[in-house]
């Protein structure tokens, strides 16, 4: 009779374990196809309002749309998990965007910017479900190593977007129909996880700000990280060639810092789960603020300047991996999935206020004031970590986790 129950205890926690594996890659499936769909969009609806003849500052002013779209809708996903439940709220938000998408290409330019805001909102509700989905399905003990499997096919993600633009063209209609093509498929996974998909219920115990301030350096890691990503995508390319690059070595340097992140993010994952959180996010910002600096000086040898942003892309980029790890070691069900909420609003509010900083910067200090606006971002990030580690009188080694 003992031996059928621990049989029957044995199965079930088997059991319950696959079904975790399996909720697992769902998750991360659907996140990854969602961030492919996306890097592919962005590009094509520049281009597609650029062959209308809209002038380059109406395009940047629908495109600032995304990110005010990011801001309001984040900090409302746990209410709308709540009240539609995690699975139906992922259909609802792929539904929204393919709606969006298809009505884009027919609407007049007026139109655009509800239809940004709506597709940006759904495309940033799935992402906040997502990250909820993984942080609150992943063991403690293995959470840093799943977060950078999860960031390391999101990267490839992005990266292949713009890939299928580039063979197609913008004048093809093929990019928009895998473009809608992919986000539909992103239910797929979804659908396939079943029942093990994590819910949300009742309200998180504490206010945003709140949050906020109960983990600092976890929530503003996604702000660092946000200003210093959208800066490098918006600016190093030009930076390369006003230092006398040329147009290839120049696009060469975001691609480096790309490949950088998808090869880093599963042994900094490993790091998390071994070492103190707050002090890996230090020493990450510590060291792309050193990068950072670097740059200038190492922009006539090509080669040097390649290594530096491979290993400092890669490694600046484990903010957000290590900043969702400690989110979800943090916190659970509803606080879980508002600080998911939380982190996305402040990667979204960092993309709003780095470039323009680095912008004024680059005006007023040709060949310094970018990386230098993207050092000072973390450097200062870096100060506060290491203070509020040290203050807090954490170990330097996680204690082991069950």
């Amino acid at each position: 009779m003992v031996q059928h129950s621990v049989d029957r205890s044995e199965t079930q926690s088997a059991s319950a374990a696959a079904g975790r594996l399996r909720s697992i890659i769902a998750a991360i499936a659907c996140i990854s196809v969602v961030g492919f769909s996306l890097s592919l969009t962005l590009p094509l609806l520049s281009l597609m309002l650029e062959a209308r003849g809209i002038s380059d500052t109406w395009i940047g002013i629908n495109t600032a749309f995304a990110g005010f779209a990011a801001l309001v809708i984040s900090p409302m996903t746990t209410a709308l998990v709540r009240q539609f439940g995690t699975t139906r709220l992922i259909y609802l938000s792929i539904l929204a965007g393919c709606v969006s998408l298809l009505l884009l290409s027919p609407a007049p330019f007026w139109l655009w910017f509800p239809l940004r805001f709506i597709l940006t909102a759904a495309i940033t509700v799935l992402f906040v479900t997502s990250e909820f989905w993984i942080n609150a399905t992943a063991p403690d003990h293995r959470r840093g190593f799943i977060m950078g499997i999860y960031a390391s096919v999101l990267s490839i993600g992005f990266a292949l977007g713009p890939a299928v633009l580039a063979v197609f063209g913008s004048d093809s209609p093929i990019p928009f129909i895998i473009a809608i093509g992919a986000l539909l498929a992103a239910a797929v996974p979804v659908t396939m996880a079943g029942g093990f998909v994590p819910k949300v219920e009742g309200r998180a115990r504490h206010r945003l700000v709140a949050l906020l301030f109960m983990a600092p350096a976890a929530t503003l890691a996604a702000f660092v990280y946000g200003s210093g990503e959208s800066t490098m995508f918006a600016f190093m390319a030009l930076w390369g060639i006003r230092g006398g690059m040329g147009e290839t070595q120049a696009a060469l340097l975001i691609t480096m810092a790309g490949l950088g992140n998808v090869v880093s993010q599963i042994p900094l994952g490993l790091i998390a789960d071994r070492t103190n959180r707050t002090l890996a996010m230090a020493v990450c910002a510590a060291l792309g603020f050193v990068g950072a600096a670097l740059l200038p000086f190492t922009i006539d040898t090509p080669w040097l300047i390649f290594s530096i942003i491979f290993v400092w892309g890669g490694i600046s980029a484990g903010l957000y991996t290590i900043g969702l790890t400690q989110l979800g070691a943090r916190f659970t069900g509803a606080d879980l999935a508002a600080a998911n909420g939380l982190f996305v609003m402040l990667y979204a509010l960092g993309m709003i206020i780095g470039p323009p900083i680095a912008g004024v910067a680059m005006d007023a200090w040709p060949g310094f004031g970018m990386p230098m606006a993207i050092a000072l971002f973390f450097g200062l990030y870096s100060a506060m970590a290491f203070i509020r580690w040290m203050t807090k009188g954490e170990p330097l080694i996680s204690p082991p986790q069950s």
